[in-house]
């Protein structure tokens, strides 16, 4: 939702914000200053490990281990219990179920169970955002929380069409939330690749960008086949393009739909108080940039260009 001014969002009885932007951005940060008996969390990504790919992470880790005999046997005779224990800040089963595309001797998926893997995320992930605007409504009516922020994931821009004015995502977080952008400096984008080729991580990716980049790396490596990569290798590879590709369509998301704040302005954030007079100051500066119509008043803010530059884990969502 867009404001009419900052004080409409102040004096909102109700707020729902959702964060997104790059992994690394400070989201987790928000969510560890804000006071845990007001705000709901709700973690899109601990939604998809809980949710919807709960049975189908738990019978991975299952098939696992009936390859070793041991475990196989007291598996078969319900002696023991394998199951995923995914966290809001703990989501490594999730992670680990992605996994990463290349040779299986150095931890890797074959190409087509990879892809399976990303289609079944994509959906999961898909239905978690679907879910919001009903958690909002759950957090106010059955635990009386006030307010509700949401962490959307880094690969929110993955699955929604920008150019769809009926996007039912985009509609969705549009209709009941307030969208906020923590974009990051270039010097943090650096970091952030950075920390991710020395340690690399499984991600979601589209499947039109993952096909291209994957192309081209098997012919620099010289490859004939997905097989043959070195799982951390093509993610270290992958990441500086995927970073260069993601910023502009988040930028392009606040644009049309919400407000941008800087990862320096969130890394301030000690309490509620900053964090709403935070996205007070994102409303306040989208409304400054947006060109006045001929009666004086400001046209659609959704048309408006930022001058923005190039918090708490509450009761968390059940599954």
């Amino acid at each position: 939702m867009l404001y009419s001014s900052p004080q409409e969002y102040l004096d909102c009885p109700h707020k729902a914000v959702t964060l997104f932007g790059m992994s690394g951005v400070g989201k987790t940060t928000v969510t560890e200053k804000l006071p845990k008996d007001r705000w709901f969390h709700y973690s899109v990504d601990y939604r998809i490990g809980t949710r919807y790919l709960g049975e189908e992470i738990n019978d991975t880790f299952k098939r696992l281990a009936m390859g070793e005999p041991t475990l196989a046997r007291l598996l078969r005779a319900d002696a023991i219990y394998i199951g995923s224990n995914i966290q809001i800040d703990n989501l490594a089963p999730l992670s680990t179920y992605i996994g990463k595309v290349g040779n299986s001797e150095l931890g890797g998926l074959p190409l087509e169970e990879f892809k399976r893997r990303q289609a079944l995320h994509r959906q999961a992930e898909l239905q978690s955002l679907l879910d919001i605007p009903a958690f909002i409504a759950k957090a106010q009516e059955i635990y009386g929380y006030p307010h509700t922020l949401i962490d959307s994931g880094g690969s929110l821009i993955e699955v929604i069409d920008l150019d769809d004015p009926r996007d039912p995502v985009v509609t969705a977080l549009t209709q009941n939330t307030a969208l906020v952008y923590i974009e990051a400096s270039r010097d943090l984008l650096a970091e952030i690749i950075k920390r991710g080729i020395a340690h690399p991580k499984p991600m979601y990716f589209r499947s039109s960008f993952f096909d291209e980049a994957l192309a081209r790396y098997l012919v620099q490596e010289g490859l004939e086949d997905a097989k043959q990569i070195v799982p951390n290798s093509f993610v270290a590879y992958v990441l500086e393009a995927l970073v260069a590709d993601r910023a502009p369509r988040y930028r392009r998301l606040a644009e049309q739909h919400g407000y941008i704040v800087s990862a320096a302005e969130i890394s301030d954030i000690n309490n509620e108080a900053d964090f709403d007079e935070l996205v007070a100051r994102a409303i306040a500066r989208r409304l400054s940039a947006a060109p006045k119509d001929a009666r004086g008043g400001t046209s659609d803010p959704a048309t408006a260009d930022p001058e923005q530059p190039k918090a708490m884990p509450a009761h968390s969502q059940s599954s």
